[in-house]
């Protein structure tokens, strides 16, 4: 009799796992019918994601779209951009407006949880901080009481600002305002005393757009944890595993040491299992996310590893180090799930 249960319970799951894939794909199937990638964007985050002087979008989060691109069509190009503001970044990717949200956006309990969104994986560790003119004469966030302070609404900023000065007993005068491009115009022209987001985003904003980035100053406190990554809207299964297996190969073929240069060398030439399972030359991972064999060839030979990524648009552009993005091996945080 408790055989027969088993199996009869066993059966059910059976069925109704299947029957969840049966619904399984809807966005992927889109995705490849209209035959490229809808990303969300910043509107202008350089080093993250940005226009260049020819209108081509860069950065480490435009990198995330284009792996998932080349993972899909075999081509990093088949993505068009929707530039979005913090307020605007969910509901596109609810509304089904974007296919991938990837928008220096933070990984939290509530977006997860209770927005019917998928986080699926951690492209950046940052942490929130504060960018000032040195003429103001401040050398800790600690002396900020009473300061106004440029933020943008709908974001774990804000909500870190308001905890952060509660916490010490210190006052200030938020000055809220949607778009980057116009906060950040606000804060340059004297509006507010402070502007603050993740740290990266200062430093982005203070050596691409400050007139004399010099004349400005990071304070060193870090008031938060800013674990920020592409985001997908649940319901689609399929879609959400190749977003996040298509990161996944990024960092793992910089572990391995495989790159733009070398990935046709390691593809025909390497007996590393774990390199041949990752460029397709031991089939099997394809077949699993229902792409071809050569979707991580793809991703690295048009794309780069992570740490390439990094190095042309947060290092080069920004002049931050890797610090916790580095590999797990190298001291930082970044390790990926094994391809196998």
């Amino acid at each position: 009799m408790k055989i027969q249960t088993i199996l009869a319970a066993g059966a059910m799951t059976v069925a109704a796992v299947a029957a969840q894939n049966a619904q399984a794909g809807a966005v992927l199937d889109g995705i490849k019918a209209k035959g490229f990638v809808q990303c969300g964007v910043n509107t202008g985050l350089p080093g993250f994601s940005a226009a260049n002087a020819e209108g081509k979008w860069e950065g480490i989060d435009v990198d995330v779209c284009r792996a998932a691109a080349a993972a899909v069509f075999g081509d990093a190009n088949a993505v068009q951009y929707t530039p979005l503001t913090a307020a605007q970044r969910f509901t596109a990717l609810q509304s089904g407006e974007i296919d991938i949200l990837s928008r220096n956006t933070t990984a939290t309990t509530t977006r997860d949880a209770k927005l019917g969104l998928t986080f699926v994986g951690i492209n950046y560790y940052d942490g929130q901080g504060f960018l000032i003119p040195k003429a103001l004469g401040v050398s800790s966030a600690t002396e900020l009481d009473g300061a106004t302070v440029c933020v943008e609404p709908g974001t774990t900023t804000e909500l870190n600002l308001a905890d952060y000065f509660r916490a010490k007993g210190m006052s200030f005068e938020p000055v809220v305002i949607e778009n980057i491009n116009e906060a950040t115009a606000a804060f340059f022209s004297g509006r507010c005393d402070v502007y603050t987001t993740d740290a990266s985003g200062l430093a982005s904003i203070r050596t691409q757009m400050a007139e004399n980035p010099a004349d400005y100053v990071i304070l060193p406190e870090i008031i938060s944890k800013e674990p920020l990554g592409p985001v997908v809207a649940q319901g689609d299964e399929q879609w959400s595993d190749v977003v996040r297996w298509a990161f996944a190969a990024m960092v793992e073929a910089e572990e391995y040491g495989v790159t733009m240069e070398n990935v046709d060398d390691m593809k025909a030439n390497s007996t590393n299992p774990g390199i041949q399972r990752l460029l397709g030359v031991s089939p099997g991972m394809g077949e699993a996310l229902g792409l071809d064999e050569a979707w991580a060839y793809n991703i690295v030979k048009q794309v780069g590893n992570y740490g390439e990524s990094y190095e042309k648009n947060v290092t080069a552009k920004l002049g931050l180090e890797r610090g916790l993005n580095a590999l797990w091996t190298d001291g930082g945080l970044q390790y990926a799930w094994p391809v196998r």
